[in-house]
């Protein structure tokens, strides 16, 4: 078994209700159990900026299923809730990133590892500090250190 994280987040129709069920639907996966949930976070949009706040969170999982596949049924997740991909940065129902899988570093076409820019972003690191306080982010460093670095980024605990 593998330990990842994964990085959930929302902005459309209930973005609260989207990222609970999404909890529900990666326990589903076969091989893959929850471990840890953090709370939900609220954060502003990156990039397009004309669209509402999102609702963050992350999962600590425990997979027996390679990164490749993970990445394939969180797809399929995010299609169950009406993920579209209109555009860069767009809108989302659902969107959900392999964060970190195990110590592995990872740079293909379709998925990189770590979760690129990840130790740039206080949504993500806020709730992966409250599951993985010592996780450490191959070839960047401690999930800590990094959002220190982060400390001017606006994530807020909602529940």
């Amino acid at each position: 078994m593998t330990v990842a994280y994964v990085g959930i987040g929302s902005n459309l129709d209930q973005p609260q209700d989207h990222v609970r069920l999404a909890f529900e639907d990666l326990a589903r996966i076969p091989g893959t159990s929850v471990v840890k949930r953090s709370s939900l976070y609220r954060s502003g949009p990156l990039g397009y900026a004309d669209q509402p706040d999102f609702v963050n969170a992350v999962a600590e999982i425990e997979t027996s299923l390679p990164a490749s596949r993970l990445l394939a049924e969180l797809k399929a997740i995010e299609a169950r809730h009406g993920r579209h991909r209109s555009f860069k940065n767009a809108p989302r129902t659902l969107d959900l990133d392999i964060l970190l899988y195990g110590d592995t570093t990872l740079n293909l076409a379709h998925l990189t590892l770590p979760h690129p820019r990840m130790h740039e972003r206080a949504f993500v690191l806020k709730p992966l500090y409250e599951v993985a306080p010592h996780a450490l982010i191959p070839g960047i460093g401690t999930v800590k250190d990094c959002l220190e670095k982060t400390s001017e980024q606006k994530a807020e605990r909602i529940d």
